[in-house]
Formats: C-alpha cells, sequence, structure tokens
C-alpha cells in the first residue's frame, strides 16, 4: 500500500466510526461536529506521524542493508587480490624452477 495513502486511510475510518457512534448516542448535531473535527484532525496527526516513524525506521535498515553490501564487496575484492598474488607467487616459483 502507498504510505502516503495511510494518514487519510487512518482519519477516514476514525470519522466514520465517531459518526455511527454519535448518531447512535443521538448527540446534537453541533456536537456531532465538534467530535468529528477534532477525532479527523488527531488521527490524520497519529496517521503522519506512523507514516514519518516508518519511513524512519526503513531508512536505517537501508543504511545497514548498504554497510553490509560495501563489507561483502570489500572481502570479495580482498579474497581477489589475495588469489592473484597466490598465483603469481606459484608462476615466479615455476620459472625459477625452469
Amino acid at each position: 500500500m502507498n504510505r502516503k495513502n495511510i494518514p487519510l486511510l487512518l482519519m477516514l475510518t476514525a470519522g466514520a466510526v465517531t459518526c455511527i457512534i454519535t448518531y447512535v448516542k443521538k448527540y446534537p448535531v453541533h456536537t456531532q461536529l465538534i467530535a468529528l473535527f477534532a477525532v479527523l484532525v488527531i488521527f490524520y496527526v497519529l496517521g503522519s506521524a506512523l507514516v514519518w516513524t516508518v519511513g524512519y525506521f526503513e531508512k536505517q535498515n537501508e543504511e545497514k542493508r548498504g554497510e553490509e553490501g560495501e563489507v561483502i564487496e570489500k572481502d570479495s575484492e580482498n579474497t581477489g587480490t589475495e588469489g592473484k598474488e597466490e598465483e603469481n607467487s606459484e608462476q615466479e616459483a615455476a620459472e625459477r624452477q625452469s
């Protein structure tokens, strides 16, 4: 799901629940509207905080993955150069014996 829609869906769901509850409890229309507005604002802020938090943790995870990738690449580069050095020393030894 697209993360930018989370605050909207959360806000609208909470608004629908609020409308139903205030209607069933027979609140006056003025009180219903005030409650609805308050709920919409509160849940929009909560949804935005949730999206920010998820984005923050995802950014940290991507940085860790990137660091792990660099370590793996460095290890494979070191392994590759060590293997070449061994081959060169073997070739030099073979040439000396000839």
